[in-house]
């Protein structure tokens, strides 16, 4: 095994957007600060999950993976994931903002939030006894609905069309923490705590987590740069 993996992962997710937040047509350097308190904010409570989920058995870490620094029972390189994998999240939505008119998605949100929270409730009414389903489905749902009803924001849409968007390299770095290209998994999950539906080696769980965080990096962000439109 490669001690080394899981901070390659990390890396290798954040590389190629930090080096060119320095493009003088982005400059999203200069709102690294922003980017750090709202990445923080947001991370918290999913850190929280990971360190119960981690502590209840739903998911665990196979250390060999791993630089062997824990904090809280959590590796080093799962606390690093909640800046590199929101890091590359929100400067891709920064660029596609800054370069494209996308104003026409408006269009879809309701349908994409309706959508939404039907499928999410069904799941979460006939699997409510699988812990990492039922709280995907809660945290997901109560997202949606502070964002179009409360917060009343037009970009979800967008927000989940430029989510689509990064598929591709969701697959590759969820992939490979999954196990699809190295020998054993570095995440191993629990199997009566989850769908037990797989994208290749992903459980599909990953992917509504992922939207969650992703459409909260977005709204604290732009709220911290002004920018809540």
């Amino acid at each position: 095994m490669m001690p080394y993996t899981y901070i390659l992962i990390n890396f290798f997710t954040v590389i190629i957007c930090f080096l060119a937040s320095f493009d003088r047509r982005i400059q999203f350097n200069k709102l690294f600060v922003e980017f750090l308190i709202s990445s923080t904010i947001v991370a918290i409570p999913f850190i929280i999950w990971d360190i119960w989920f981690t502590h209840k058995g739903v998911w665990w870490f196979d250390h060999s993976y791993t630089l062997g620094y824990k904090i809280a029972g959590l590796p080093l390189e799962e606390w690093l994931f909640f800046y590199c994998i929101p890091f590359a999240c929100v400067f891709t939505y920064y660029c596609f903002e800054k370069f494209f008119t996308l104003q026409w998605t408006n269009a879809f949100n309701n349908l994409i939030v309706f959508t939404s929270l039907i499928v999410l409730s069904v799941v979460g009414l006939l699997y409510y006894e699988r812990i990492y389903t039922l709280l995907t489905v809660i945290v997901t749902i109560l997202t949606l609905g502070y964002l179009h009803w409360i917060a009343k924001k037009e970009w979800i849409a967008k927000a989940s069309l430029i989510y689509l968007i990064l598929m591709p390299g969701f697959f590759a770095v969820n992939g490979i923490l999954t196990g699809s290209v190295i020998p054993s998994p570095v995440v191993n999950y629990n199997p009566h705590d989850f769908l037990g539906i797989r994208m290749g080696t992903i459980p599909i769980e990953d992917a509504v987590y992922g939207y969650s965080q992703f459409l909260l990096n977005i709204y604290v962000f732009k709220k911290i740069i002004k920018n809540d439109t």
